[in-house]
């Protein structure tokens, strides 16, 4: 287990505002948030990220993602919602404790907007058999 500022949160060792906690999962808001309103829920039971949580955490978390979701966009007048999960530092995330943000999303925010690129020439398909091989190779 690694030691992170979520675990002190968790134990209510430092200050945050916390908009949801149960035995198994806590909310609190982004101190550095994309968009005012941004919430970062956790389970606290420890894990590095979506990589290695298990079944029954990441359940309990995006239980509560649903739950607060509607809340959130309501609360901050937004016109959508993003759900976002950074993994490993490549991946931007910075505190190795997962968690999953609600972001609430304004018309031309621009926040997080970030083009995507088509595949080049039968380059998909072969993207998809491997991930499908290796879905095989893991038993899954």
């Amino acid at each position: 287990m690694e030691e992170t500022i979520f675990s002190k949160i968790i134990r209510h060792e430092i200050p945050a505002d916390i908009i949801y906690e149960d035995d198994a999962v806590i909310a609190f808001l982004d101190i550095k948030p994309i968009n005012p309103g941004g919430t970062l829920v956790v389970p606290k039971k420890w894990s590095r990220n979506v990589l290695d949580i298990d079944s029954e955490s990441w359940s309990k978390v995006m239980e509560v993602v649903r739950l607060l979701a509607p809340a959130v966009k309501s609360a901050m007048h937004a016109e959508g919602i993003n759900i976002v999960m950074n993994n490993e530092p490549v991946g931007n995330q910075l505190i190795f404790h997962s968690h999953v943000h609600i972001i609430p999303r304004h018309k031309n925010d621009n926040s997080i907007d970030v083009p995507g690129t088509p595949y080049p020439e039968g380059e998909q398909a072969r993207v998809a058999e491997k991930i499908r091989a290796k879905l095989l190779e893991l038993n899954v």
